[in-house]
């Protein structure tokens, strides 16, 4: 597995080459945000690690700049600690946030997780799921809507994925956040309302109408049945 790290502080770049490598990792390195996009057109890491405190364009940028062309997974680094902060990450397509100052197996054990959920749809290949315009092909791990592609991170597929197969049923925010992040410890319940967002953005012609993610007040979310 190939991971590219973004951090424009050296001593730590090389730490966490040297922690990612100890694991069997290929690591690409990069200080700065437009070395950190060049890397990614060249090498199509399976996982970026992207500090959101960087010189010319933000981390924040540079995950909208990979998400608009990617789906791959991307673990954001930020020194803050405030949730908007965490909450903004998680809304722009990152999957995952880690708040510095961490240890290196935690970080280790994030990328793992997050690589195991991306690489396991979870459901038998082949499967597809139609509703309206809106259609979830599981086997090619490919959403649209209508003719239009859609570009999903892999915990919005995840978490779609899983509310299709189970239509007009409710489920609380912790069930959704055991069954769609599983053994990843350190999410929060609004993690899960994030997500629902961002797939409204996505796959709903009305976002503030929604006709497919349904709210159910005091209780959770359910697919239209």
């Amino acid at each position: 597995m190939k991971v590219l790290v973004v951090d424009d502080e050296q001593p730590l770049l090389d730490a966490l080459q040297y922690a990612l490598e100890r694991e069997g990792f290929e690591v690409i390195t990069a200080l700065d945000s437009e070395d950190a996009l060049r890397l990614f057109h060249e090498h199509h890491p399976d996982l970026v690690i992207l500090d959101v405190m960087l010189p010319t364009r933000s981390g924040f940028e540079v995950c909208q700049l990979l998400r608009k062309r990617s789906n791959v997974p991307i673990i954001m680094l930020t020194a803050k600690s405030a949730e908007v902060d965490r909450v903004v990450g998680l809304e722009i397509g990152a999957d995952d946030y880690v708040t510095k100052p961490f240890s290196m197996r935690e970080l280790v054990a994030r990328v793992k997780s997050v690589l195991r959920r991306a690489s396991s749809p979870g459901t038998a290949a082949g499967s597809v799921y139609k509703v309206g315009d809106l259609v979830l092909d599981v086997g090619r791990y490919e959403a649209r809507l209508g003719d239009t592609p859609l570009s999903l991170s892999p915990k919005e597929f995840e978490l779609l994925r899983f509310l299709m197969e189970h239509p007009g049923q409710v489920f609380t925010r912790q069930t959704l956040l055991d069954r769609v992040w599983g053994e990843e410890k350190y999410i929060e319940e609004r993690t899960v309302d994030v997500h629902i967002h961002w797939l409204r953005e996505k796959i709903e012609p009305n976002p503030r109408k929604p006709k497919y993610l349904l709210t159910v007040r005091g209780v959770g979310y359910k697919f239209r049945g």
